[in-house]
């Protein structure tokens, strides 16, 4: 890597410089953010799932061996993530971009042939290690997974794009959450296409040729680091500073991560959304058993997704755009109150239908606002010299999160018979964060 930085520059403007455009880069960077984020499906929680049952089919192991194996890789996955947005702030969007994507691809590939590789390696062990063979295995590849996935290629891409927009970066993020939105919620019906179309193994050899050819291309072409390295400004315009109670007044100073996690406002806010990482990804794993416990059938349990997501869609759009208005803080209120909606009607869920769309409008929320907290709270806070040690630091909070939550909730059901236990564990935090977010204020503005 010593020479890596001369030939950063030397082929920053290959094969096009940005500031020959014709109107401003900035918007071709959504679509190429969006881009990458998309490509990154397979390794998230809904682009994984589609291939669950198909796995079980197919190996020596079971479910719970395979939840097992998931849960281990996702919580490795969670501590490399910092390392990564240390290497993304060193080396710039691009090579970061190309890698994960290459490396994205390759695991796909692998993936596709595990039946093959885990027969290949319980050569050298006796029938009896077939099981821990096929879990080893199966733990590398979702680590890759969701490393590459989750992590990596989601943080650069959305990052990227958070870098060429500051006045407006609340607008862009709205396009690009909105799109990502639908993108995802299609995602499952795409790739269940493909398998019942073809194969599952040839399913992921199609997403992973993608990955590792097409998008490395793309992101060759298309993929570009903060406007100023090629004489651009953010929004394609110099803005005027504002008055002192615009949130987008200029940065005091460039936080590094060890500064950054000085701050009372970076654990309150890194905190929340952990929090929700981990009590979303505990429902939705568990979704059909905590409709069940309470009275209902399973389709009951399946049809909230949709009007949830069309609410935080929505609120994720206008969020979005307020955001270059107020205060992120009030946004953080926001969301911790929607998780408050959403908890107390899981506990109540048994005592009216009314809870039910009470639990829906409380996940449009938070997850309406998990998307603009996410993208846009470090960047503001902190600067962008550091974003990707920043950002992928507090990333790795979600993801562990977002590993433990199904275990927990878990747990409670098995000796409560119930997931109020985890539910009320949950609710008491979220109470907690919620007093302390009244101060969480912008640590990079004028006092």
């Amino acid at each position: 890597m010593i020479f890596a930085g001369p030939l950063l520059r030397r082929f920053k403007n290959i094969p096009f410089s940005p500031a020959r455009w014709p109107f401003f880069y900035g918007w071709v960077i959504i679509v190429a953010g969006i881009a990458g984020i998309l490509v990154s499906i397979p390794g998230q929680t809904i682009g994984v799932s589609v291939f669950t049952d198909h796995l079980l089919g197919a190996l020596d192991i079971s479910r719970v061996n395979l939840s097992t194996a998931y849960m281990v890789g996702t919580i490795i996955s969670g501590f490399c993530i910092p390392w990564a947005g240390r290497l993304y702030d060193r080396y710039g969007v691009r090579p970061v971009a190309m890698m994960s994507g290459f490396l994205l691809g390759m695991t796909l590939l692998y993936l596709s042939n595990i039946a093959g590789v885990v027969n290949l390696v319980s050569g050298i062990f006796s029938a009896g290690g077939l099981p821990v063979v096929v879990f080893i295995l199966m733990t590398a590849g979702f680590f890759m997974l969701r490393f590459l996935g989750q992590g990596v290629l989601t943080m650069v891409s959305r990052n990227m794009v958070m870098k060429w927009f500051e006045k407006r970066r609340g607008f862009a993020n709205a396009i690009l959450g909105i799109t990502v939105s639908f993108g995802f919620s299609y995602s499952p019906r795409a790739l269940d296409m493909l398998i019942q179309n073809y194969t599952w193994q040839q399913a992921w050899e199609i997403t992973g040729i993608i990955a590792c050819v097409g998008f490395v291309v793309f992101a060759f072409v298309f993929f570009r680091d903060n406007p100023v390295k090629y004489g651009l400004v953010p929004d394609g315009k110099v803005t005027k500073t504002g008055k002192d109670n615009d949130p987008n007044i200029p940065l005091l100073k460039e936080y590094n991560l060890k500064e950054a996690k000085a701050t009372y406002s970076f654990w309150i806010f890194n905190l929340s959304l952990a929090l929700q990482a981990l009590y979303v990804t505990a429902f939705t794993f568990h979704v059909i058993s905590i409709f069940n416990v309470s009275g209902y059938d399973d389709r009951a349990a399946i049809t909230i997704f949709l009007p949830a997501s069309v609410i935080a869609v929505l609120f994720h759009f206008f969020g979005s755009w307020l955001t270059d208005y107020l205060k992120l803080k009030y946004f953080l209120l926001f969301q911790v109150l929607g998780m408050l909606i959403s908890m107390t009607a899981l506990i109540l869920l048994d005592v009216s239908p009314f809870y039910r769309w009470m639990m829906i409008f409380g996940n449009g929320i938070m997850n309406g606002m998990f998307g603009v907290l996410s993208a846009v709270t470090w960047p503001r806070f902190f600067g962008l010299k550091h974003l990707g040690a920043i950002s992928g630091y507090a990333m790795s909070y979600m993801v562990i999160g977002s590993a433990l939550g199904p275990f927990m909730f878990s747990l409670s059901y098995r000796y409560t018979g119930s997931y109020d236990m985890a539910t009320v564990v949950c609710i008491a935090v979220a109470l907690t964060l919620f007093i302390l977010g009244f101060k969480a204020d912008n640590v990079n503005r004028k006092k």
